[in-house]
């Protein structure tokens, strides 16, 4: 009689292949059900990046990776004009399907958002900057497309960051903001403990 080996578990590259699927570049089946799993576990912090943003009905919002589209949703119902850039066709779509024609959801990430110079006066991103493959970049397309004075709001779990939230706030003094504010805020439920920043373009 001959036996067969049991089944090997998968190994880490499968599983953070699925991983960055469903949650980092969201991509197929699996990318529809992170989306779905966000859309639960990040409202929280969404509405408050929104909250703390304090958007005016006659401003114009960037927000960068979307994802589902909870924040943009609710920052769609505030402000005059709302664009989400978002890589993930799976996350346009859900986009789409929440906001309706409330918010334009387009292509693009935080280094190539496809707005004009000075064409926004706030960006919001949650749980996004850990995705960009070069920060300094997305820093410095932030700045360019906000108008003077606009402001940047930032959150990310914090545990998952590549660098702390002070070198971000570094980061993004070099690509020229200023009045920079980090600091860290607990969700309700279940949800990581979050790094938030604040900048400024001047004026």
């Amino acid at each position: 009689m001959t036996t067969s080996p049991s089944p090997s578990p998968p190994g880490p590259g499968v599983l953070d292949a699925a991983l960055d699927r469903a949650f980092g570049h969201p991509s197929g089946l699996l990318g529809r059900l992170g989306g779905k799993l966000m859309a639960v576990s990040n409202a929280a912090t969404e509405h408050r990046v929104v909250d703390l943003a304090r958007l005016e009905p006659d401003e114009t919002v960037l927000v960068i990776g979307p994802g589902p589209g909870i924040g943009l949703d609710a920052a769609s119902k505030l402000a005059g004009e709302v664009i989400g850039v978002e890589p993930s066709p799976q996350m346009r779509d859900l986009c789409t399907d929440r906001c309706g024609d409330r918010a334009e959801v387009r292509a693009g990430s935080a280094a190539q958002t496809g707005c004009a110079d000075a064409s926004a006066d706030v960006v919001l991103t949650v749980n996004n900057v850990q995705l960009w493959e070069d920060r300094a970049a997305g820093f410095a397309e932030l700045f360019r497309v906000l108008r003077p004075g606009g402001r940047l709001l930032l959150s990310a779990h914090e545990k998952w960051l590549p660098v702390t939230r002070h070198q971000l706030a570094d980061e993004a003094a070099a690509a020229g903001f200023t009045d920079l504010q980090t600091w860290t805020w607990d969700p309700p439920g279940f949800a990581p403990l979050a790094a938030q920043l604040r900048a400024v373009k001047p004026s």
